[in-house]
């Protein structure tokens, strides 16, 4: 089938690296993908993406979209486009009725719709939602990237369409990444336990609650943390290291092309989250061995965890939970069957028979172990 894939942007972050990952294995399993790439934000590099064929539009905004999607959408014959956040679904819906292109179209949403929509007249996020009332016709299928994101989405929209399904995490091109080498020190290094953490550094991640847990974990163990990402709030963070005391047990990596290699070496993992979709990370970070500790904040973590079973659910916004789970994820280590047994709805296969049963294109095995137990 020819597949068009659709990103706003390209960056070290969760939707794009998640969209990047889809178009590669739609690939691998020997369809003919493009992907549409709004523009790459500065500093950036594309990554090679084998047999996908990359479009970058240089549009930095995703309503310049529109019109050169319009013209791709004319001039090519496309079986199916994947799209995700809504502002770009919405965008896209539009161009594919404008274009009067046949393919079916999936749009996936990856945050809560109460950050993205509301109810004030007039309000730009009510403009949104009008708008995507008038277009959502034109979508086969209207996917949240969690259970409890589609119930949000019936709170939002009367009788949405909305259904789940998860993002491929798990893949061989994954499992390739977690074995490469490091040749950083503390990940060298016997001994000492290692925390990790990754993510913009911004409010909504919660990095500054985890920096003052580790303040607590440090008076009653010895303990490093790792936050991978970049960010407004680098020169925040490292002041508030520094204030604490504890500029040897925490750095500040930045970004880094393969964080699943540094994972791999790592005991813990926390997500600091103040409100997430479902964390890709977390998710990256228990198929690499981690022991999960997150905080339950709305959509993600507590469906990831099973309420949990397979990690640490703390408290948002409490670093005395937050350090309290750490401890926990130390002195208990989730066992790696149970992790194993966490991320298989996240495999490559499964996400895709998902997809592609809900549009009706193929009936594949894996996709009963979604259907089984399609939400009420």
């Amino acid at each position: 089938m020819k597949i068009c894939v659709v990103t706003p942007r390209f960056a070290v972050s969760g939707v794009p690296l998640a969209q990047l990952r889809f178009a590669q294995a739609l690939a691998n399993n020997g369809h003919d993908v493009d992907l549409l790439i709004g523009c790459v934000n500065p500093g950036f590099v594309l990554p090679e993406i084998t047999g996908v064929n990359v479009v970058v539009l240089n549009c930095w905004n995703v309503r310049w979209m529109l019109y050169p999607m319009w013209r791709y959408f004319r001039s090519h014959r496309l079986d199916v486009v994947f799209s995700a956040e809504d502002h770009l679904n919405t965008i896209v819906l539009l161009a594919l009725i404008l274009s009067g292109s046949p393919a079916k179209v999936s749009g996936s949403s990856r945050v809560t719709p109460f950050d993205t929509y509301s109810n004030k007249v007039f309000s730009k996020r009510w403009f949104l939602k009008v708008l995507v009332r008038t277009v959502m016709w034109r979508a086969n299928v209207l996917t949240c990237v969690s259970k409890d994101m589609v119930e949000q989405y019936r709170r939002v929209f009367r009788n949405p369409p909305h259904t789940w399904v998860y993002n491929i995490v798990d893949n061989h091109q994954a499992r390739q990444k977690m074995l490469e080498p490091v040749d950083v020190d503390w990940f060298q290094q016997e001994g000492t336990p290692l925390i990790v953490a990754a993510g913009q550094l911004e409010p909504w991640k919660g990095f500054a609650d985890l920096i003052r847990a580790m303040k607590e974990v440090s008076e009653h163990r010895s303990a490093r943390l790792v936050i991978f990402g970049e960010g407004s709030l680098r020169p925040q963070f490292e002041r508030l290291i520094a204030e604490l005391g504890l500029s040897d047990q925490i750095r500040l990596a930045g970004n880094v092309l393969n964080p699943l290699k540094f994972f791999a070496r790592a005991d813990v993992f926390v997500l600091s989250s103040h409100v997430e979709g479902m964390p890709n990370v977390l998710i990256e970070a228990m198929m690499c061995g981690c022991t999960p500790v997150a905080t339950n904040c709305p959509t993600g973590p507590r469906e990831l965890l099973l309420d949990g079973k397979y990690g640490y659910l703390v408290a948002v916004g409490d670093p005395t939970a937050i350090a309290s789970g750490i401890k926990k994820a130390l002195d208990k280590p989730i066992a790696k069957d149970l992790l194993a047994e966490a991320v298989l709805p996240f495999e490559e296969h499964t996400v895709i028979s998902r997809h592609f049963a809900l549009l009706g294109l193929a009936n594949l095995p894996s996709a009963s172990i979604y259907l089984e137990t399609e939400p009420s």
